[in-house]
């Protein structure tokens, strides 16, 4: 079949949605499947060397420079379609792409799927023009969105329930972004020390993920202030970059633990699992997750995790198997940390049993179950 993917954001952008669009693309052409996906520019003269990419025109998000948004302008694009005999239309936003992607999809009478990736309403802070009394439009868009599709994909089953329980009546499915299991093997694990030149008896606390409002980044920050205070001997490492970098350093040094935070930036794509495999625990606060796909990466690599118990997150750790999920409380938080760091033979046990249970999110599984959905519309 020939699948038609539409999205708001890929690549060089990186995000979640963009991991998930490219795990799933890469399995299904494996299986066999055409995917062509119709996405913004971003200025890069290699996106115009693409096979099966698209790219639409776009200005850069006002609040947001490292976001394209499209310019929905193709008058060509009907005809594109049809030539390229696409079966069905596949969007992963509800917004700018994805009324796109449902405008043509109904026009050519192809099945629409949607993927939920996000807690849009929660979002609504990179948008200034947006009061906060737009949060319930948003979900309710987003909702309504959804309801104008033959099937909604949620990342994980808390999502779904969220979905079925804000009014979405068409069939929603659980199918979480596989991890390609096979970047996780001969992993370096000094890699990560070396490069940032940290000593080999440092504990190392890691987080990836965007430095944005929405991840609850401070409250790592506190957190590992009062870890830090009881073993010195741990080092917290972020990884990513985002608007609220400059002031989460500024909370760095307030909270006096520059000497052992490194903010790391990002790092090639070829070279994260060797980044997660440096580090001793993955610790998460976000609250706003659909799954945290970051979570299983770090499992894939043999790390325990500590993280908030909410949303999609609860899906992703067994809490006291191969890791910890504590209630939004930094002290809950903080001594689920201290207990994996004071007990090494605890720290190992679990972090076998993660990469054991990351097995369970392999990319294959996911695309197959993904496979059987679309015939399943197509058979109708």
């Amino acid at each position: 079949m020939h699948i038609g993917i539409f999205t708001d954001s890929y690549l060089p952008y990186t995000s979640g949605v963009v991991r998930s669009i490219i795990v799933f693309t890469n399995e299904l052409r494996r299986r066999g499947h055409r995917v062509s996906i119709f996405a913004p520019t971003y200025g890069n003269r290699k996106e115009k060397e693409e096979n099966d990419i698209y790219r639409f025109p776009s200005l850069r998000a006002p609040t947001f420079k490292e976001f394209a948004l499209a310019i929905p302008l193709a008058p060509s694009l009907s005809r594109r379609l049809d030539d390229l005999k696409i079966d069905l239309i596949h969007v992963h936003s509800p917004f700018i792409m994805g009324r796109v992607g449902a405008y043509m999809a109904k026009k050519m009478g192809v099945p629409l799927v949607f993927t939920y990736h996000t807690l849009y309403e929660e979002y609504v802070h990179y948008f200034p023009f947006i009061p906060r009394l737009m949060r319930h439009a948003v979900r309710n868009y987003t909702i309504s969105f959804g309801n104008r599709c033959q099937l909604v994909i949620a990342p994980t089953n808390p999502i779904a329930e969220y979905l079925r329980e804000h009014g979405v009546h068409v069939p929603v499915i659980t199918i979480p972004t596989g991890i390609e299991l096979e970047r996780f093997q001969n992993l370096d694990s000094t890699w990560l020390r070396r490069h940032l030149n940290l000593p080999p008896e440092k504990i190392i606390l890691l987080h990836v993920g965007r430095l944005g409002k929405e991840k609850n980044i401070p409250f790592l920050l506190k957190s590992f202030a009062m870890v830090l205070r009881e073993e010195p001997t741990t080092h917290l490492v972020l990884v990513g970059s985002g608007p609220l970098k400059d002031e989460l350093q500024n909370l760095v040094s307030t909270l006096k633990i520059n000497q052992s935070v490194t903010f790391a930036g990002q790092f090639p794509f070829e070279q994260m699992p060797n980044v997660y495999a440096g580090a001793d625990l993955f610790i998460f606060a976000s609250i706003t997750e659909t799954q945290g796909l970051v979570i299983g990466e770090a499992k894939a690599a043999g790390l325990p995790v500590v993280a908030v118990k909410a949303f999609g997150v609860q899906d992703m750790v067994k809490n006291g198997e191969d890791g910890f999920l504590t209630p939004n409380d930094i002290n809950a938080f903080t001594n689920a940390v201290i207990q994996l760091v004071k007990d090494l033979n605890l720290r190992r046990q679990m972090g076998r049993q993660a990469r054991q249970n990351a097995t369970e999110l392999a990319a294959s599984a996911m695309a197959c179950r993904l496979e059987a959905q679309y015939k399943s519309l197509l058979a109708l």
